[in-house]
């Protein structure tokens, strides 16, 4: 179902949301320096898969790819686990309120969980709800400064917005941490050859 807000509201909505993620970009690191030493050591065995992934090869990307989102999307419970597989399948199948349901339950159930709402961004974003996607996907850049998956998100919500600038720092932000991400790859060469990102 499309969904098609007054133009004013919308505007105004907008403008909110992009104002209070103007600090979004900015924080990503910063945020990192709150990690409680309870969580020290996955956080050290994230960063030895993430620096596996910068210096793959073409090769070995896919792989080290694959072994950085398969250990973001644990959360250490398996019925968690299990809201999220169900989740991610919905959404495959194009369900995606049955999708948006899923990852909310499991939001609900584990606030500190970064993947559950990089995964309901998406399916909000699939909807067109897009005010609910940048709210999720702030969260989840919170959570997880890393998730080059969710910046590319972020960065393709700016640009939907109009805000090329903005959006080609997020890509090139993405291929810093991965730089094999295709998606975000292209799209910072679309944003270079309209003129934007050129010298950023």
């Amino acid at each position: 179902m499309e969904i098609g807000p007054p133009p004013v509201t919308f505007t105004v909505v907008m403008v909110r949301y992009i104002v209070n993620l103007k600090h979004t970009v900015a924080a990503l690191s910063a945020v990192m320096l709150l990690c409680s030493p309870a969580i020290a050591q996955d956080d050290a065995q994230i960063a030895a898969l993430l620096e596996a992934l910068r210096t793959a090869t073409p090769e070995q990307a896919e792989n080290a790819e694959r072994d950085v989102e398969r250990a973001w999307s644990r959360s250490g419970s398996a019925a968690m686990d299990l809201l999220l597989k169900r989740g991610r399948a919905a959404l495959a199948a194009g369900e995606i309120t049955t999708a948006i349901e899923h990852f909310t339950a499991l939001t609900d159930h584990a606030p500190d969980f970064a993947e559950g709402f990089h995964a309901r961004a998406t399916a909000y974003y699939r909807a067109d709800l897009y005010g609910p996607a940048l709210d999720d996907l702030e969260t989840a850049l919170a959570l997880n400064p890393d998730n080059f998956n969710a910046i590319f998100g972020l960065g393709v919500l700016f640009e939907t917005f109009g805000d090329n600038r903005r959006a080609a720092t997020l890509f090139r932000r993405v291929l810093a941490l991965n730089p094999h991400h295709e998606n975000a790859g292209k799209a910072l060469e679309q944003l270079k050859t309209s003129g934007i990102g050129r010298t950023l």
